[in-house]
């Protein structure tokens, strides 16, 4: 007998990690939803033609801000799963999808927009901290509503970070590290995040627990990096360090958004938060939890960057 499948919604299913999402969600076979904010007809060439490809993929689009209740639980009813992408700056309105669930009273499951360290088990510098402790609340409000959940530590954005890191593209011989380049970070494939998730999402395994995305190959340092990407261009480069006090104040005297940013390089890239825990047989770890899933390594990703490299065109730093 065929196994029924859930009906997922997105919300922000247009942004840069919720569109891996949704075609993880569709390839998978399960019906799919996505919520996003109203489009104009003057909205961007790139997200009108996204669009196009998800219809033609069978995506069912809804339109609506999150502060329309009604129109919100009419779309809740209709699903199973709730996966919400939604960007930094509106982390906090995740409780308007909170209060949402808790009247359509249906959602078996609810994945809150995280996708980063995981954060109650690390800290950060002042600027991340706060980032840090409004998704703690979010998780705080989802366990007091009693609405079943899943918490994904994705840890970094592979295609992401070896773009800002490396500059693939511009064939640069002088790199940026920030402190020694020493700290272990965990850099995972995009589609690869999005895959974990839709199956973390539907298995009873992962129902109100968090789930770490720490897979062995894709434990690196920037000095790894650069090694690996020396190895495979055949480049000599050259390295400028930037020192753990002078990114700290940076974080300290820099305007918002930029003091965020610096403190999350000094949060995964100096401290190396990403690998200050060591995981035990009571975590889960997805690339243990799902083997027959061939996740992209970095070593992988690289190979990938000497004919087709990564230009993501969104912030993703969490």
């Amino acid at each position: 007998m065929a196994v029924s499948k859930s009906k997922i919604l997105i919300i922000a299913g247009t942004g840069y990690l919720g569109k891996y999402i949704v075609k993880a969600s569709v390839s998978l076979g399960h019906p799919t939803h996505i919520y996003i904010r109203p489009v104009k007809p003057t909205s961007d060439a790139t997200k009108l033609a996204l669009l196009k490809k998800f219809e033609s993929l069978g995506v069912t689009i809804f339109q609506g801000e999150l502060d329309e209740h009604e129109k919100l639980v009419s779309v809740l009813q209709q699903v199973d799963v709730v996966i919400s992408t939604v960007a930094v700056p509106q982390h906090l309105e995740q409780f308007k999808i909170i209060d949402a669930m808790k009247e359509a009273g249906n959602i078996k499951r609810f994945v809150p927009s995280e996708f980063g360290n995981e954060v109650d088990r690390v800290s950060g510098l002042p600027p991340f901290e706060a980032l840090l402790n409004n998704k703690r609340k979010v998780r705080r409000a989802i366990e007091a509503a009693g609405i079943p959940f899943t918490y994904v530590s994705a840890n970094s954005f592979a295609a992401y970070f070896v773009d800002y890191l490396l500059h693939p593209y511009e064939k640069t011989d002088e790199l940026t590290v920030y402190g020694s380049g020493e700290a272990k970070a965990v850099l995972n494939y995009e589609e690869d995040v999005a895959a974990y998730t839709i199956r973390a999402v539907t298995d009873p395994r992962v129902e109100n627990r968090v789930i770490v995305y720490r897979p062995p190959k894709n434990i690196v340092s920037q000095l790894d990096l650069v090694a690996s990407w020396e190895k495979k261009t055949g480049r000599t480069i050259k390295i400028t360090h930037i020192p753990e006090e002078e990114v700290i104040k940076l974080s300290q005297t820099l305007p918002t958004p930029d003091n965020i940013s610096v403190a999350i390089l000094h949060n995964i890239f100096i401290k190396g938060d990403q690998m200050s825990f060591e995981l035990t047989q009571n975590d889960l770890e997805a690339s243990k939890l799902y083997p027959d899933y061939k996740y992209t390594s970095v070593d992988d990703l690289l190979d990938r960057c000497l004919v087709d490299p990564p230009k993501p065109k969104l912030a993703a730093f969490v």
